[in-house]
């Protein structure tokens, strides 16, 4: 299920918000008549709303270009939230220990938007390795973690975008293929990827629950495909497996 509805007489915040939002990796910076356009708002209502953003350093600008870009203030948010969290502060001594057991990168994540965020991750022992990757989003069909939210999450398909968009050859964008796929995570409990995010990279994830058994995130173990053999991630998902089954947060 997605969230609630918003509160009336919210319109102002929830445009703000928004504009945040259309900041990515892929779109760093924008001109005003970019941000008018991807957001659907006039160049009025867009500058106003990044001229309130900026007073609260939430947003920047380029001096040499003009362009807009996430500001500091909201760099100090994420910070924050980070360090509050209490899920990964829970996860930290789980990851740590499959890192070292495996040897390959643990990480923590959770949805957010369609999208698998990186809440956490500890490094394996290997010199060549997923490192670095905290704070960053990845499309959840064409992971580890979002397929296993999908398929084992009461609300998974629902949070599943409409257009399945391809990283490599390998991804599925075809949403028949991956609800087949489905069936299979559900059997035996945790969710594959391999070349589908970036070729060359493969990853084995399960879903970690609250008390009340909702779904609170993902994690997994992953690393180079050349060391991630078949039989190798079966081991180490149901690793994960039993591992989540003994978590009590």
């Amino acid at each position: 299920m997605r969230g609630a509805a918003p509160p009336q007489g919210a319109q102002a915040a929830l445009r703000a918000v928004r504009l945040l939002k259309l900041f990515t990796p892929e779109h760093p910076e924008m001109l005003l008549g970019d941000i008018s356009r991807r957001s659907g708002l006039n160049k009025t209502t867009a500058h106003r709303l990044l001229a309130a953003l900026a007073s609260e350093a939430m947003i920047d600008r380029n001096p040499v270009t003009g362009a807009y870009r996430l500001g500091p203030g909201l760099m100090a948010l994420g910070v924050q939230a980070l360090s509050s969290s209490n899920l990964r502060l829970r996860m930290r001594p789980v990851l740590r220990e499959l890192a070292s057991d495996s040897g390959e990168t643990a990480t923590l994540e959770v949805p957010i938007d369609g999208s698998m965020l990186i809440l956490d991750e500890v490094t394996g022992r290997h010199v060549i390795g997923a490192s670095g990757n905290v704070g960053t989003r990845w499309p959840m069909h064409a992971t580890s973690t979002g397929k296993a939210l999908i398929a084992l999450a009461e609300d998974g398909l629902s949070r599943l975008g409409t257009t399945l968009m391809p990283l490599t050859s390998r991804t599925i964008v075809r949403r028949s293929d991956l609800e087949k796929q489905l069936n299979e995570i559900r059997s035996r409990g945790f969710a594959e990827t391999v070349d589908e995010l970036e070729e060359g990279f493969s990853g084995v994830a399960t879903v970690i629950r609250g008390g009340h058994g909702e779904v609170l995130g993902a994690v997994s173990i992953c690393g180079p495909t050349q060391r991630m053999t078949s039989d190798r991630r079966a081991r180490l998902g149901a690793i994960l497996c039993s591992v989540a089954e003994g978590l009590h947060l």
